[in-house]
This record gives structure tokens, sequence and C-alpha cells, in this order.
């Protein structure tokens, strides 16, 4: 659910976002131990999630595009785009990133409550890019919501940090 303010094009995700992970962890599914529907619907977040990571690493920008929701936000370095915005100005970045850098990726953990899903996970990041060295830290919330064409993706929100060399 993202609630927009008329007139100002202004994007406030905190509310939505606040309310998926404010809901208490009792009954949320996880991939192991969950109850049979539950697990088919955290696999499928899962899947979804995996087919956004695979098509970003082949450098295909459709089928990214195609798994974010219409209304879908992407916080990523203070700041925070729709899905059109996002296509203007960093997915290009995004997946040469990706296609740069060795990324090495976290399990990832699903919770599922009725129609609304959030996976996450960490990840290390290391190569060069732009003749510029990265060693970094990661993480990923990605939260879905159940539409008649499956699991779509409604907010992501990328963090990372730097990390010292060993």
């Amino acid at each position: 659910m993202v609630m927009r303010q008329r007139g100002s094009g202004r994007v406030v995700v905190g509310i939505a976002v606040l309310a998926v992970l404010s809901l208490p962890l009792a009954g949320a599914t996880e991939l192991s131990g969950a109850a049979p529907s539950q697990s088919t619907d955290s696999s499928e977040v899962a899947r979804a999630v995996a087919a956004y990571h695979t098509a970003e690493a082949a450098g295909d920008s459709a089928a990214m595009l195609a798994l974010l929701d219409e209304d879908a936000v992407i916080l990523e370095s203070g700041g925070v785009e729709t899905k059109v915005d996002f296509r203007a100005h960093h997915l290009a970045a995004d997946i040469a990133f990706i296609r740069a850098v060795k990324i090495e990726r976290s399990p990832i953990r699903v919770r599922v409550r009725g129609d609304a899903a959030w996976a996450t996970s960490t990840s290390t990041a290391q190569g060069t890019l732009n003749g510029r060295t990265v060693n970094s830290a990661g993480a990923e919330l990605m939260v879905l919501a159940r539409t008649p064409a499956g699991w779509k993706i409604t907010a992501i929100h990328w963090s990372s940090r730097a990390r010292r060399a060993p």
C-alpha cells in the first residue's frame, strides 16, 4: 500500500513499510516448518525475489520491471523512487554494479501475512566498478503483495556500508 500526497508528487511509504514490519511474528512463516499453504506462499515469494536477482544479474531490465508492482517504490542511497523513476535513473547503474562485482547473498528469510510478505537478506560485494574498488556489506528488504498475477514486489530497500579490507 502506497499513499501519495496529491499535488506534491511526494511518495510516503514509511507508514506502509512500518505497518508490515510491525506485525507480530507469531504465525508468520519461513521456508522451514510452515504449514503447507504458508510454505507454498513462502516458496513463491522466495522464487519471486530470486527471479528478480537472476534477471538483474542477466541484465534483463524488462524481467526486473515485470516483477515490480506498478506502485512499487525503491529506497536506496537515502532516496525514494517510484518504479518509473527507478527505470529512468538507477536501473541501468544497478545492473552494471551487479554484473561488475562478485555478490555473495545470504539465504533469503521470508515472512508471509495473508496477502503481504517480506523477504530479507544480506550480502557482500567485492570487485571493481569504473576503476573503483568495491568491498561492501549490504542488506535488502523486499515487500511483496499477492496479486492475481502472483507475488509482486511493492517495495525494495537496499542499504550498504563499506567493509574493511582483511
